[in-house]
């Protein structure tokens, strides 16, 4: 493998346009075999459904260079079922889960030029998507789709290591009771830029959303799931069927429990409990743990204990415990490391 010539040690977390992307499109009720392309952009009808009525979902995923020098991914699996249960809900055809690990693999070996090496802080972001590419102008779903899977490099989302920020609880709602919230819906995302746009212009870094039916419950932020600690240590996160799934939330549960012992709860959490937590986090791809230091409801602060320096202590153990497997430093519960070179 010959790496591509690119500054690792400073590479933000932006588009870079990588050699190829893999491409299947779903006509007359089936799916075709799919290939990989050169060309990173997309030609459709001005009316179609994508555009017209936001029929499309996502997912992301990374690939990592090893310690000992393997590409790896992490729980792809997890994505392809993810995916489909966003496909479900949103009248889309279902992209089979073989197909969709396929097309990860052959997009990471078509460009593990682009796989930042071991140690560089960076690694290979994955986005597969799909979305409704014919003509519609009734609401209605579409019937012909395009799911796609491009890839780029992206730096680590922390420079200078994690410090804990500062979130502040929405006033807007991040998803409707009996809603899309528990999947990866595009227009989950659209409807969060308002109130991520607002937190920023006020000085905060995300938003803390609460349940839409009550708002006494803690749900999660616009792109994570929350994880508290208890004073005695127990890890407990947010459960309602508005969360969306997370595959690191749910992988560092299992890291609590059993790599580090700790007694792990997913339950409602109500919002009078958080200054009671001795430690806060987000969790999600793009980051692993983003650790919180102070949460603010509309001036009232409540300062976490861990406090505004560092990651609290056993945040910090998830974190380099979840890494580690990541990395190949730590052996992986079977099943969770797709090797592809």
């Amino acid at each position: 493998m010959m790496n591509k010539n690119i500054d690792w040690q400073n590479l933000g977390f932006s588009y870079i346009q990588t050699d190829k992307r893999f491409v299947a499109n779903y006509k007359n009720g089936t799916w075709d075999n799919g290939s990989l392309i050169d060309d990173a952009n997309i030609v459709m009808n001005e009316c179609a459904g994508v555009l017209q009525y936001a029929q499309t979902c996502f997912e992301g995923l990374k690939a990592y260079t090893t310690k000992d020098g393997h590409i790896v991914t992490f729980r792809p699996d997890l994505n392809a079922d993810r995916l489909i249960s966003s496909c479900k809900r949103l009248e889309m055809p279902v992209f089979p889960k073989d197909k969709f690990i396929d097309a990860v693999t052959q997009v990471v070996t078509a460009n593990a030029d682009y796989v930042p090496p071991y140690g560089s802080g960076a690694t290979l972001y994955l986005r597969p998507f799909m979305f409704g590419i014919n003509s519609v102008i009734g609401v209605k779903p579409a019937d012909e789709y395009q799911f796609r899977l491009f890839a780029t490099p992206v730096g680590p989302y922390f420079k200078g290591g994690a410090k804990p920020i500062t979130i502040k609880v929405s006033d807007f709602d991040r998803a409707a009771p009996h809603g899309t919230g528990n999947i990866k819906a595009g227009a989950n995302y659209a409807m969060s830029l308002h109130a991520i746009v607002t937190a920023h212009n006020e000085g905060f870094d995300e938003n803390m959303y609460l349940d839409p039916a009550t708002r006494t419950k803690v749900e999660e932020t616009g792109g994570a799931n929350f994880l508290f600690i208890t004073k005695d240590n127990k890890v407990v996160t947010p459960k309602s069927d508005s969360i969306l799934p997370s595959i690191t939330r749910r992988s560092l549960m299992v890291v609590a429990k059993d790599y580090l012992g700790l007694e792990v709860e997913e339950r409602e959490v109500l919002f009078e409990e958080v200054k009671d937590f001795a430690e806060c986090g987000l969790c999600g791809t793009a980051a692993v743990i983003s650790p919180v230091g102070k949460i603010v409801d509309h001036g009232k602060e409540i300062c976490l204990p861990s406090g505004m320096d560092d990651m609290g202590p056993i945040t910090k153990k998830l974190y380099d415990t979840l890494k580690g497997i990541q990395l190949g430093e730590i052996e992986a519960p079977e099943g969770w490391i797709h090797r592809i070179k």
